[in-house]
């Protein structure tokens, strides 16, 4: 019998997987269940109900939130992005560490984070939406030297996608 070849792009998740691990110590078998594997995968409903108590938590809107995370990651918990950020709310490493965040793919954990950081950064930013969602997405510092939302195509996407898609959402209770 022969045994068919890992898919070619395999080889390349796995070591960015590995990477990523290091990053936060842990190890193949330690701090976190394989991606996959050990944890059942969440479910849409699942995911909705830690967005809106994680919202809830730190006083966001939970179609806020839930807007951040469908930008972000399609609502994935398993999802990297190219510049390395993770999970649920795509988090880059040194965020989700001083978060206190040990499992990216953790959609509680990263739910709970993503909210805390948002929270954070409207804060810091005085309320003034545009502007927190840039730093979530480009960094607080971008949006420090640029007086606001930054050039960057990317970011103005995603602040545009975020606010489209909360503006299309229900009212609360409804």
């Amino acid at each position: 019998m022969r045994i068919p070849p890992q898919p070619v792009g395999l080889a390349r998740v796995q070591q960015r997987i590995a990477a990523i691990r290091a990053r936060f110590g842990a190890t193949a078998g330690g701090a976190w269940p394989a991606l996959g594997l050990g944890r059942a995968p969440a479910r849409r409903e699942e995911i909705a109900g830690l967005l809106g108590a994680a919202a809830q938590r730190y006083g966001l809107a939970p179609a806020l939130l839930r807007a951040v995370a469908q930008v972000e990651s399609g609502l994935r918990p398993e999802a990297v992005s190219p510049a390395g950020a993770l999970g649920l709310m795509q988090l880059m490493p040194a965020t989700a560490r001083r978060l206190g965040v040990s499992d990216p793919f953790d959609p509680a954990a990263s739910a709970e984070a993503g909210a805390r950081y948002l929270s954070e950064l409207l804060g810091r930013f005085g309320g003034d939406l545009p502007s927190a969602l840039a730093a979530y997405n480009a960094g607080p510092g971008a949006v420090e030297r640029y007086g606001g939302v930054p050039p960057y195509a990317e970011t103005r996407r995603f602040v545009a996608r975020v606010l489209e898609l909360l503006a299309a959402s229900p009212p609360p209770g409804e």
